[in-house]
């Protein structure tokens, strides 16, 4: 490790010590508008200059679909650019749109390799006019995420990652690695509920889960949608069953 890099890594250490003994400022915050979410967040919202993880369930840790859906969700009350890292060619603008980020907000950097992504992403963060990044990658260094969360910290801008794997013992490895992420969320399609007294289908519905969050508490909640604009959160219950595979990722 060089002389800069270790440099880092202390002031690193000291904002996390400060932070976790309550002796560092406040970070700002942004409310996604997700209800019962936002109120479980530290200070009522997701913090602004921090790295912030979302994973998929079954075939979402490989191509994406809810992660990215979701980051679209939470990004949507953000007024400005997000800069997209991606190495894939399946990121849908439709799908996005729905879901409240429209394509004039987007600046999509193609990648071929994780290295790559996470050094547009850091380039990202520093760009004037961007109010967010998010990075696809497969893999999430230490050192990487370091970097990130002082660049973050610096910009006063959040870092979405969507952990996106190929392999299931790959995905399992992944999954338990620590990160200097302030969340991680775990995102998941559930059956859809027809409606009362009437057949056919019914909302969209996800299972949210906030596996880890500094300063705060972990916590689950289901997502169900009347459309894409007005999502409802209520707190998980064990009786909504086990979750499905969900549709591919929307293309343009």
């Amino acid at each position: 490790m060089t002389a800069p890099e270790k440099s880092a890594l202390e002031a690193l250490r000291h904002r996390i010590r400060a932070f976790e003994t309550g002796g560092g400022a406040v970070r700002p915050v942004f409310r996604p508008g997700l209800g019962a979410i936002d109120r479980a967040l530290p200070g009522g919202g997701l913090a602004r200059g921090a790295v912030h993880e979302i994973l998929g369930a079954g075939g979402d840790e490989e191509d994406g679909a809810l992660p990215a859906a979701f980051a679209a969700l939470v990004l949507r009350r953000l007024e400005g650019v997000v800069f997209w890292c991606t190495g894939a060619a399946d990121l849908g603008a439709a799908g996005l749109a729905a879901f409240g980020l429209g394509p004039e907000r987007l600046v999509i950097a193609r990648t071929r390799r994780d290295e790559d992504a996470l050094w547009a992403a850091e380039e990202g963060l520093r760009a004037e006019g961007v109010v967010a990044v998010v990075a696809e990658v497969s893999a999430l260094p230490d050192v990487a995420g370091r970097r990130l969360q002082l660049a973050a910290e610096a910009a006063g801008r959040p870092l979405f990652a969507i952990r996106r794997w190929r392999e299931a013992s790959r995905a399992a490895r992944e999954r338990e690695r620590p990160s200097a992420a302030a969340t991680r969320w775990r995102v998941a399609a559930l059956p859809s509920l027809p409606p009362p007294g009437e057949p056919g289908v019914g909302c969209p519905r996800w299972r949210v889960d906030l596996v880890r969050c500094r300063g705060g508490h972990p916590g689950s909640w289901i997502l169900e949608f009347d459309d894409a604009a007005h999502p409802r959160a209520f707190p998980a219950d064990a009786a909504d069953g086990p979750a499905v595979a969900s549709p591919g990722r929307a293309r343009a």
